[in-house]
């Protein structure tokens, strides 16, 4: 596979890592209720795939790695991301079946370098792929479910930014 570099001209311009994690969340969910086969969610995690790519071809800035991201969101709030849906009816499921697999409340950030979800509207946001290069010094440190485990929170409200005068 060759390697994608789009005009970004940040330090990693392809989103394939980002991408899989993506993927293979959904595709996670979906294997552990058992209703779908593994050849079913071969073909789904490659229509995913395909159509994620397609969606973030143009909006994905890996020099600012938050500029998009409500576009890059993967969304299900009672009404199911159509990206999803698209993707799930390659194999068969039906609208009604994907609401009974998945979470009711679902958000899927997928941004360059990071990789995160929420399960439920006040659940903990949690770090699914994080890349190991040096990140935009523009990003803020998400907690992982990790580190609010070990400072005893249970959700983080709001994200808040400190300024220090002197």
């Amino acid at each position: 596979q060759s390697q994608r570099r789009g005009g970004g001209g940040g330090p990693r311009a392809d989103m394939a890592p980002e991408i899989a994690a993506a993927v293979g969340f959904v595709s996670s969910l979906l294997r552990t209720r058992g209703c779908v086969s593994e050849q079913q969610l071969q073909v789904f995690s490659g229509a995913l795939r395909e159509a994620l790519a397609e969606h973030y071809k143009h909006h994905w800035f890996p020099e600012k790695p938050f500029k998009g991201s409500g576009y890059r969101c993967i969304r299900i709030n009672h009404k199911m991301d159509p990206i999803i849906s698209k993707a799930a009816s390659q194999i068969g499921l039906s609208l009604p079946q994907l609401y009974q697999l998945l979470p009711s409340e679902l958000t899927l950030w997928v941004d360059p370098y990071e990789v995160s979800y929420r399960i439920g509207e006040d659940g903990s946001i949690c770090v699914l792929y994080e890349a190991t290069a040096t990140k935009p010094v523009s990003s803020y440190g998400m907690l992982t479910c990790k580190n609010q485990m070990m400072l005893g929170r249970t959700s983080p409200s709001k994200n808040y930014i400190m300024t220090v005068s002197s």
